[in-house]
């Protein structure tokens, strides 16, 4: 076999050519750790392989796809070229983890066409990062074509071992399910699709949601998602547990027929694998933003990452409603009265008490939900469209004047826009409720689909929605407002590009610990979190729960301790980060001062140590101000961690205030126990502390 060898510094790739056998290609990361390898095999089929340092992570995969009205694209191709690529940059994230962000990668373009007619052709970009692997397809143009419709796409992960996974179903519709730690072989996603607590849910096969993360044996960790979800379908993976093999399985639509519908030329979203050597390392990696373009809004300043109280957790609690005039009448249907009943939380004099609360302890914003009428009609019923209204509030409810009270308090209200899954009607009335947002200087909303969609046959993830909640995002630029979206398409990345894509749910987030009839999200659920869903992107938890018994729910509680509750401002990422129990709740509790004084913006983070499922650590540096701030949480199990202090700066002191759990303390039994120390700690200490079963621990590392 003749070997070609391309150099193009400081890149190398190899090409070997054999007009009998197969062609193959490779490109390495700039430390040489992940190589990407890509094939037309002697049955020119189009596969590739991973290899890390020196072990195969993902063997021999197939590419191709199914069209209609066009034959398959599969197989019968053969490379007619390779470009390549090196690029090394700095960018700055406006807002984020982290104040600056190395993209550094090596690019391979394999050209390929059809040896038959017609002759196709299409491009595989791939980049090799340090931190992983990514590919995607690119769709050129073709004569006499002008689109092509996709019915599958066959994109293959064949696995190498039957590694432990950390997984949800691949639902079509929704996120919020708990995850599962089983091996690849055992995983069955079929069994959750009875889901009492869910508004909407369709589970079609045995597939998982992205992303998911998978440990060998051997200790390596892997994470399979995508990047840059744009005008396409989102990306389940098919299970073949017996062939330990992932198959991308896009979500379809009921009332098309297809699952992609893309005028040519088009590109697909990157697929990718993060990939480290531990745990923390998954979290380290910014493979996924890196993947994206950049900012294309310039300046976003308008935003600012804040701290926020929400008219919202009252109504999780039944302390409140949301709707003005609901009443169940003798036969328990809920009836619209018309009137008002004196229950609904969204009033002119409520919303003045949590903005006075707000002001006077360094928070920034107030989430109003129930504010506009609509409620009344907007979950049981099948036709939806019309029933929200998303200008005119509620006759309780001064929209005006308390924007200009939030203002000379220092508070600005999020709006927020339930849509009851009815996207049709948000979209006629985007223009006209981000106008008037604009006009009562609010920069932030908070969207919702819960719910079956209208138009009936579609999904949350599919490709039409995904096109709507693009079209929310951009419309909102226009106007400066910022997205935080509930029951959203997941995050792959987009925030790089579109700034004001600040945080969205997609996760079974701190409401299920309400009014869930399965017991809540069980301690192991943020360790997990942390090591999956986080991965995509910034997450809209709500923590900061303090009356963790919920004396108004007796079938329910919260299963962390308070101590863990404050970790969590450090351990999800969020830009916005939401104090989210009552006011009444946090007066004369010593441990809010942790919530007072916590950042939202950083200059770098480090996780110093953590293993998926069972505990994490987080140190985080707030920007402009050089103080740091750590969480650690923990499952079930009480553990001990060594925090070793080598991140401050050297020379300096900072003033600690620690929030541990108390020696007794229990997710269960004591949940309320902490402990507030104050000491003086420098870059040279090493301190272990103690976490209760679903405990944590927040410090507090303020410059002296």
């Amino acid at each position: 076999m003749k070997i070609l060898k391309i150099a193009v510094f400081p890149l190398i790739v190899m090409v070997s050519i054999s007009c009998e056998k197969s062609w193959e290609t490779t490109v390495a990361s700039p430390n040489g750790s992940n190589r990407l390898y890509f094939e037309i095999n002697e049955k020119r089929i189009p596969t590739y392989w991973v290899v890390h340092s020196t072990d195969t992570i993902i063997s021999a995969s197939a590419l191709g796809f199914d069209f209609k009205d066009q034959t398959p694209l599969k197989s019968g191709l053969e490379i007619i070229g390779t470009n390549t690529q090196t690029v090394d940059e700095t960018w700055e994230m406006p807002w984020g983890e982290q104040r600056e962000v190395r993209n550094h990668y090596n690019a391979l373009v394999v050209q390929l066409q059809e040896k038959m007619a017609p002759k196709r052709k299409i491009n595989i970009h791939f980049k090799a990062y340090d931190d992983g692997v990514a590919f995607r397809y690119e769709f050129l143009e073709q004569q006499g074509v002008d689109s092509v419709i996709i019915m599958d796409e066959h994109t293959e992960f064949q696995l190498t071992g039957d590694h432990t996974a950390w997984w949800i179903p691949g639902d079509w519709d929704i996120y919020e399910h708990l995850y599962n730690t089983t091996k690849i072989s055992e995983i069955n996603a079929t069994a959750k699709r009875d889901h009492p607590n869910l508004a909407a849910t369709y589970i079609p096969e045995n597939a998982v949601n992205t992303p998911v993360t998978l440990r060998t044996d051997e200790g390596l960790h892997l994470s399979f998602h995508e990047a840059n979800l744009t005008d396409y379908a989102g990306m389940t993976l098919k299970v073949d547990t017996k062939n330990l093999k992932l198959t991308s399985e896009l979500v379809g639509s009921d009332r098309s027929g297809y699952k992609v519908k893309r005028t040519l030329p088009f590109s697909t979203p990157w697929r990718t694998v993060q990939i480290s050597d531990n745990a923390a390392g998954l979290i380290d990696s910014k493979l996924i933003v890196n993947l994206n373009e950049p900012n294309q809004l310039g300046d976003v300043s308008w935003f600012q990452p804040k701290k926020y109280m929400g008219i919202w957790w009252e109504m999780h609690v039944e302390k409140g409603t949301w709707d003005y005039g609901m009443e169940m009448d003798e036969n328990g249907v809920w009836q619209d009265t018309g009137k008002a009943h004196g229950k609904h939380s969204a009033t002119t004099e409520n919303t003045k008490r949590y903005i006075d609360f707000a002001a006077a302890n360094n928070i920034e914003g107030l989430l109003v939900e129930g504010w506009n009428t609509g409620w009344e009609r907007w979950i049981g019923f099948e036709d939806r469209e019309g029933v929200f209204d998303f200008v005119t509030p509620y006759p309780d409810y001064d929209i005006a004047e308390l924007a200009v009270y939030g203002k000379e308090k220092g508070v600005e209200i999020i709006m927020h826009h339930e849509t009851s899954a009815a996207p049709r009607t948000y979209e006629q009335q985007l223009d006209t409720a981000f106008q008037l947002m604009k006009d009562l200087g609010m920069h932030s909303v908070k969207t919702g689909y819960v719910g079956q969609l209208i138009p009936k046959g579609e999904y949350h993830h599919g490709q039409w929605m995904v096109n709507h909640y693009r079209k929310v995002l951009e419309t909102a630029a226009k106007y400066q407002v910022a997205i935080n979206a509930h029951e959203p398409i997941k995050a792959t990345g987009l925030r790089r590009t579109f700034p004001n894509a600040i945080a969205r749910e997609g996760l079974r987030g701190q409401e299920f610990n309400a009014w869930a009839t399965d017991g809540g999200n069980p301690p192991e659920h943020l360790p997990i979190v942390a090591f999956t869903r986080m991965l995509a992107g910034p997450i809209d938890f709500t923590p900061g729960v303090f009356d963790i018994g919920l004396p108004t729910k007796p079938n329910n509680q919260i299963n962390t301790t308070l101590a863990q509750q404050l970790a969590l401002y450090v351990v999800i990422y969020s830009p916005i980060q939401m104090a989210c129990d009552l006011p009444e709740s946090y007066e004369g509790q010593p441990a809010f001062q942790f919530i007072r004084d916590v950042g939202v913006d950083w200059e770098q983070t480090r996780v110093l140590h953590g293993e998926v499922g069972d505990f994490v650590t987080i140190a985080r540096e707030e920007r402009d101000t050089g103080n740091w701030f750590l969480g650690a949480i923990t499952d079930e199990n009480t553990r001990e961690i060594t925090i070793d202090f080598d991140f401050l700066e050297e020379g300096k002191t900072y003033k600690a205030l620690i929030y541990r759990d108390a020696d007794d303390a229990h997710y269960r039994d004591n949940p309320e126990a902490v402990v507030i120390e104050n000491r003086d700690i420098t870059v040279d200490v090493t301190k272990t502390f103690t976490l209760a079963p679903g405990g944590g621990l927040a410090i507090s590392l303020l410059l002296e």
